[in-house]
């Protein structure tokens, strides 16, 4: 029996016992309201699952990635370090999705509070490095520069300076990039 095939027949079980549960669960006792008292809520009864549809979610690996190449723009515009490091972290990811190997580029755009991330001697250097060693153009906004007081050699040496982070967002997804804002 081949891994599909008993796939199917195990949802069919599952729903198979599914429904015999149903049908030997006694009814829940009736509830008499009580004057004034809102009414108790009772969980939804839940159904057995489609077993054509479990097996096809079950045999689901993802979209083919059928294009020869993608391009996505993060945007990264706050100082939360949770936030960070879920963005950096997100960009790896893609990079390493094999459905994506040799048909992606990708760029962050940071600005605002993001900017804490090129500043140099930050917890993230070691992440946007690697980044940036593997193709990603690191994009920093030079208003946000301005507004925090910063030049050029307080930011990591291997970025990038952008008119406005804004404007490079809006260029890229008029180019057809793909905006990822996590």
């Amino acid at each position: 029996m081949n891994s599909f095939s008993r796939l199917l027949a195990t949802a069919a079980l599952l729903a198979t016992m599914g429904t015999a549960q149903a049908q030997t669960t006694p009814p829940a006792p009736a509830v008499t309201p009580v004057a004034g008292a809102t009414a108790p809520t009772q969980a939804p009864v839940l159904t057995p699952p489609n077993a054509a549809v479990a097996a096809k979610a079950a045999a689901f690996e993802g979209a083919p990635a059928t294009k020869k190449h993608y391009r996505a723009v993060y945007q990264l515009d706050s100082n939360d370090p949770k936030l960070i490091n879920q963005t950096l972290h997100n960009m790896q990811n893609a990079l390493k999705d094999p459905r994506l190997k040799d048909k992606l580029e990708l760029e962050l755009v940071v600005f605002s509070g993001g900017t804490v991330v090129f500043k140099k001697d930050q917890p993230y250097e070691a992440d946007v490095l690697a980044l940036q060693q593997a193709g990603v153009i690191l994009s920093q906004c030079a208003n946000s520069m301005k507004a925090y007081k910063l030049t050029k050699d307080d930011m990591l040496p291997y970025i990038s300076v952008v008119p406005t982070g804004n404007g490079e967002l809006i260029i890229r997804q008029t180019e057809g990039w793909v905006l990822v804002h996590p």
